[in-house]
């Protein structure tokens, strides 16, 4: 089976933005955050980073502002240290999926115990 290049890049984004925020960051808005997907445009010209941070919903906000204020330190490391003819426009978002699954966890339960 063939990969489409956008997805092998998705994934090297996601390893390297992790790194990234791991060791050079210093904002302390950007605490205790995992990058838990990256969406790339077919043209490799966007990206949506999405994030999910330990705490509560305004504390994953501070986050993504604190990485949206980062972004042209983050695009310059990349660019420093990937191999691609053009680094990605970064789009910061929380990652809506886990309250999604426990919210229908939580649904499905209730029904199981009527």
């Amino acid at each position: 089976m063939r990969f489409k290049r956008s997805q092998r890049v998705q994934e090297l984004l996601l390893e390297e933005i992790s790194r990234l925020i791991q060791k050079g960051l210093k904002d302390p808005r950007v605490g205790f955050i995992t990058i838990t997907a990256v969406q790339l445009t077919d043209n490799l010209k966007n990206a949506k980073v999405f994030i999910s941070a330990m705490g509560d919903k305004e504390k994953a906000a501070d986050a993504v502002k604190g990485l949206r204020s980062a972004q042209g330190y983050i695009r310059r490391e990349l660019g420093r240290n990937l191999y691609l003819r053009y680094i990605p426009e970064l789009d910061f978002r929380v990652d809506e999926l886990n309250e999604k699954a426990e919210r229908i966890d939580r649904l499905l339960n209730e029904m199981h115990f009527e």
